[in-house]
């Protein structure tokens, strides 16, 4: 009974994962393990999220929302559209994020979790 509590809420409350790589440096070290909460409610920038990409998760900090400009090069300015975000890692030079991406924007239905900054085990 208790394993099918534990299988429930991590299905369906709490996330947890690894964060293999020096992306979220110096927020999050290399090899850091991360708690997060799959309610999310209403996302803002600076929160850090868990988000589904190209079938892996990945750990990267909201910089834009819906309606905010971002510049996608030095010259080309683009709009977030309704129900996106444009994400960057904390560590630009390790960093594969909306800068690199064919598409810069993620949905929000690719959101897995949203992480407080209290939930990293390093």
């Amino acid at each position: 009974m208790c394993g099918l509590i534990l299988f429930l809420c991590l299905r369906f409350l709490f996330f947890v994962g690894y964060v293999p790589t020096a992306s979220m440096e110096p927020n999050i070290s290399a090899g850091s393990y991360v708690f997060g909460v799959r309610i999310v409610g209403a996302l803002q920038r600076g929160d850090v999220i868990v988000f589904r990409l190209d079938g892996q998760n990945l750990v990267k900090r909201i910089a834009a929302i819906s309606g905010d400009i971002v510049y996608i090069d030095e010259i080309t300015q683009q709009e977030v559209p309704a129900g996106y975000f444009y994400m960057l890692g904390d560590n630009p030079t390790e960093s594969f994020d909306s800068r690199h991406w064919d598409n810069p924007f993620i949905h929000e239905s690719t959101i897995v979790a949203r992480l407080n900054r209290n939930n990293v085990l390093q």
